[in-house]
């Protein structure tokens, strides 16, 4: 598994801000866009594309544009939502599924409830959204979700991510010899017995949305 912890002083900023106990949904969510679309920046290195010829006001030229089909981004409801919205803004013309998973709060295993996405994802760059990866069970489940549905590149883009979450989902995709890279803005010091990472945020969802 490909690792990629992005380092940058707009990350690190833009982190400290949301990490903040005082700060509000909106600006929350804000800064949350804001950060996906430096860490999309970072996932989207390998993103595939093909040559063409244009014309500029100048002279005739090659250049590059997305190769299809196109990549399909799926965020991992509800917290990933809120990452949509900078993702899209990168990638405008990639399709959007959906995949609704929820974490058991005593044995702290995923499971899904629901999902909106193409039944074959074979040849398809997808591209996970999921604020917190924190025991690594969500997004675990995720990846073998979209395994069976043909996908065989998937990048996990994650603002935050513990030790202990990094290393469950490494001995997984390695085991099973998958193609998957994680970006991420940090990697932060642990998760406590609760299954929240530390120092972290608080509930990603919560905060972006409010209590429900």
């Amino acid at each position: 598994m490909k690792i990629h912890v992005a380092d940058h002083p707009l990350i690190s900023h833009k982190l400290t801000v949301l990490r903040d106990k005082n700060t509000k949904s909106p600006t929350f969510r804000q800064l949350t866009e804001e950060l996906v679309m430096l860490l999309a920046y970072e996932a989207t290195r390998d993103v595939k594309t093909t040559s063409v010829e244009i014309v500029t006001p100048v002279s005739p030229t090659r250049g590059e544009v997305l190769a299809k089909p196109r990549p399909v981004v799926v965020p991992i409801l509800r917290a990933g939502l809120g990452m949509l919205e900078g993702m899209t803004r990168l990638i405008p013309t990639a399709e959007v599924g959906f995949l609704g998973m929820v974490r058991d709060d005593v044995t702290l295993q995923a499971s899904t409830y629901a999902n909106r996405l193409p039944e074959n994802l074979t040849g398809r760059q997808v591209y996970i959204l999921d604020p917190m990866l924190a025991t690594g069970g969500t997004l675990i489940a995720a990846i073998e979700y979209l395994m069976e549905r043909g996908a065989h590149e998937i990048t996990a883009i994650c603002i935050l991510s513990s030790p202990e979450g990094v290393a469950a989902l490494e001995k997984v995709v390695d085991a099973k010899g998958l193609n998957v890279t994680l970006v991420t803005g940090a990697l932060d010091e642990k998760l406590n017995e609760k299954g929240y990472i530390v120092p972290g945020l608080g509930d990603a969802g919560d905060r972006l949305y409010g209590v429900v």
